[in-house]
């Protein structure tokens, strides 16, 4: 399985920039070297990372079909037209239902909203979905929000039925053409914006209608934390709107006027200032519940809620099917590790594929993440239902592709798709052995010789001495992390233990670290049962400021440790 961890530092970037951006902005010498690496390598270009302002949006209109969509959106508002709402069941789906349903009522309309459910309709537009969506009685328009790009079939049904249909969209178009509609915005498809997902794109559409038709006492800052929801939650790159949406909204989200999210942030125990932290592992996985296990309506209702007590409810039912996801999450992988440490090793040493009935399809698309960068392996883990079918997520490493995978296996799956390092497969239960034996082969042949070494990617090697409270004044301009954006993981050489581990709640160990006469704190989570070198060690540690009774203190989170190499 995987070999060594490769560290890898990354180079100093040029000193005397270093130090003219430091004489400009009055910043800390290391978040200067850190954006630089990063590369905002002129004054406007770390204004703009550092200060984003939402002035600094661009005009709304250059967006592909945005003009197409404000344009038949008004005219359901003047003739008072029925809409549905047509999402998807993740949070960038739910987001953007909620969003659009918010801006929908400005204008005076009262859209119906229909959220598929994973196991019965799946994904995207389908004939029974939008029939089921109906109720029996057709709207005069459909608007597809995070599906429907690429729904050919779906949007010549409606068009045969008289019924309009808007795409706001951002996932890929097909090679093959994408559906024939009133209006298609999607940013894949023009010059500009090709790093929002669909919260964003509703956002846009919102700002060009009331630039087009103005709503007294409708202000889209109020929906912000619904953006940056979308934005941190589906993992597009915090890059310049994104990044602008993304730190407006969380600070949005530190004052929500929404019931609904105020609930949840207390069940899910976020403070404040809110981070990326708090969406991606704790509001996020609370919302995507709902449409892992069943249907996303119930986090939909939450977003939409009014009512505090109502919506009090509403979170505490999302928190129990999150604990229920948790829980059939650990029984799935469980199993899913035994089945791969019984894999002749021919079949598990380059890529990773298991499968099994009793599998909840909610979960596999999270076990094959956690599989994959356990090992370091591409992984997929795959579902079977009843009747033999088994439908699974993978997850990849850089430099093996997915797609090339599942295209080098057509004969012996039943679909499959989706970008490099995430897919989708649907393959007959009785064609997963030899569906595994050519997955294998397959990475063996794509994977050069370092793809399948795992890497920790070092940004800054510091001493202790420099770890300080004041660094954060600085460091924390350069939040929110997430996708193209990841948090600086540091590096201190040759650190000794200032006497043995604490072992917190029977998995986590609390050390104090000694360098040059420095002491530092620090945490490893889920280290109890690691087996650590003998010291001194080089550690790698994430930094951030721990609120506690209202003292700030900096926090050290160890991520790896290795024996001190030679310095």
């Amino acid at each position: 399985m995987p070999s060594k961890t490769k560290w890898i530092v990354q180079p100093e970037p040029d000193r005397a920039l270093v130090d003219e951006f430091v004489a400009e902005f009055g910043l800390s010498e290391i978040v200067v070297k850190l954006a630089l690496q990063r590369g905002f390598c002129t004054k406007e270009e770390l204004t703009n990372f550092l200060y984003p302002r939402l002035n600094d949006l661009s005009d709304p209109f250059k967006l592909h079909g945005i003009a197409e969509a404000v344009d038949r959106i008004l005219k359901a508002a003047d003739n008072n037209e029925s809409i549905v709402l047509f999402g998807d069941y993740d949070v960038d789906g739910v987001s953007s239902v909620a969003l659009l349903t918010r801006i929908l009522q400005g204008y005076g309309l009262e859209p119906r909203s229909f959220l598929p459910t994973r196991l019965k309709e799946g994904y995207g537009l389908s004939t029974d979905g939008l029939e089921r969506s109906f109720g029996g009685v057709p709207p005069d328009l459909v608007i597809a929000a995070d599906c429907g790009t690429n729904s050919c079939e779906e949007a010549l049904y409606l068009k045969e039925q008289g019924i309009d249909l808007i795409i706001l969209d951002h996932h890929e178009p097909s090679p093959d053409g994408v559906a024939e509609c009133n209006a298609l915005v999607n940013p894949k498809l023009g010059d500009d914006y090709h790093y929002l997902c669909t919260g964003g794109v509703v956002f846009k559409v919102g700002h060009a209608l009331l630039k087009t038709r103005k709503v007294p006492g409708m202000d889209l800052k109020d929906f912000l934390d619904f953006v940056a929801l979308a934005t941190i939650a589906d993992i597009v790159p915090l890059v310049d709107e994104n990044r602008i949406f993304a730190r407006k909204g969380l600070m949005q989200l530190d004052r929500t006027i929404h019931p609904g999210l105020s609930a949840l942030k207390t069940v899910a125990s976020v403070g404040s200032p809110a981070k990326s932290f708090d969406v991606s592992h704790k509001l996020g996985p609370r919302l995507n519940a709902s449409g892992r296990l069943d249907t996303a309506k119930a986090s939909l209702d939450l977003l939409l809620c009014q009512d505090a007590s109502i919506a009090q409810t509403h979170a505490e039912d999302l928190d129990e099917q999150n604990r229920d996801r948790q829980e059939l999450e650990y029984n799935t992988r469980e199993e899913a590790e035994q089945m791969i440490h019984d894999l002749p090793p021919e079949q598990r040493n380059h890529g990773i594929v298991v499968g099994s009935r009793g599998w909840h399809p909610g979960v596999v698309g999270i076990v094959a993440s956690r599989i994959s960068k356990f090992y370091h392996r591409p992984t997929f883990i795959i579902a079977i239902d009843d009747d033999g079918l088994g439908k699974g997520s993978g997850r990849s490493v850089p430099g093996v592709s997915l797609v090339d995978a599942l295209n080098a296996s057509r004969d012996l799956i039943v679909a499959g798709g989706g970008h490099e390092m995430a897919a989708g497969v649907t393959v007959n239960e009785d064609q997963i052995e030899a569906f595994r034996e050519r997955f294998s082969e397959h990475v063996k042949n794509q994977a050069d010789g370092d793809a399948l070494v795992p890497k920790l990617h070092v940004d800054a090697v510091v001493s202790l001495a420099e770890v300080k409270m004041d660094l954060l004044d600085s460091y924390e301009l350069l939040h929110p992390f997430g996708a193209s954006n990841p948090q600086p993981l540091f590096m201190a050489k040759s650190v000794e233990m200032g006497g043995e581990p604490r072992v917190i709640k029977e998995k986590h160990l609390k050390f104090q670290f000694y360098q040059d006469g420095v002491l530092r704190d620090a945490i490893y989570f889920n280290s109890a049962d690691l087996e650590l070198p003998n010291p001194p060690w080089d550690i790698a540690f994430h930094i951030d400021r721990n609120e506690f009774r209202g003292i700030s203190q900096l926090s050290m989170t160890i991520q790896a440790v290795r024996k001190a190499a030679a310095i």
